[in-house]
């Protein structure tokens, strides 16, 4: 099964992605991590999309198509994959279906958490990231068993400067702009299911579950 996770900043999908990738027992790959990696690695490409990702900007299409491709030819997708933060533009979408193409595949759900905005507001600044594993957390909603540390790998958590409250802002107008036409796009495939993630998470763990396993039935 190939699923695009879709939903704006904050809706929980990095949290989602991986109880999807543990379910159905799929790659959970995620472009927010891949250029976590680069950054803290210091490359040429984390550097270049650090300076986006600072200001709650989309990273260019140049920089994140090509990585995305070679990741969708390693041996580990072949039975199916979760794509967690791309596409999120038309034409990166337009660009994925017609690679799948040439291989004779397509996309089989766009998995969409709909939350309203007024809803990401106030749950982002809340949001803390473990700079080691990537696993992610909320203050309220999803918090750590120790206060700020990871429960994975004990390392100390972070908030990242595009959770802060002007990155916010700036997040939500490029999801406005760019990915809700996105959503349209898919829509028009009919492969598109929502699913509320104003829920607490396990409901909407649940709902998922509920989703996915009625269309691969």
């Amino acid at each position: 099964m190939r699923i695009v996770l879709l939903g704006p900043p904050g809706a929980g999908k990095g949290t989602q992605a991986q109880y999807i990738s543990t379910l159905f027992k799929i790659p959970h790959i995620s472009t927010g991590d891949i250029f976590m990696r680069n950054v803290s690695k210091g490359t040429e490409l984390g550097l270049k999309a650090k300076e986006y990702m600072n200001k709650g900007q989309l990273v260019p299409d140049e920089l994140t198509i090509s990585l995305v491709e070679s990741r969708l030819r390693e041996d580990d997708v072949k039975d199916g994959y979760l794509l967690d933060g791309f596409p999120r533009t038309v034409n990166q979408a337009e660009v994925l279906c017609s690679f799948l193409e040439e291989s004779g595949e397509s996309l089989d759900v766009a998995l969409l958490i709909d939350v309203p905005t007024s809803f990401i507001k106030e749950r982002m600044p809340g949001r803390r990231i473990c700079p080691n594993c990537s696993a992610t957390y909320h203050v309220e909603f999803n918090p750590p068993k120790v206060d700020n540390i990871c429960d994975i790998c004990q390392t100390g958590l972070v908030q990242r400067k595009d959770d802060l409250p002007q990155a916010v802002e700036e997040r939500l107008k490029v999801y406005s702009e760019f990915t809700v036409p996105l959503i349209e796009f898919f829509e028009k495939k009919g492969i598109v299911k929502k699913v509320d993630g104003t829920l607490e998470i396990e409901e909407v763990s649940k709902s998922i579950a509920k989703v996915l396993k009625e269309y691969i039935d």
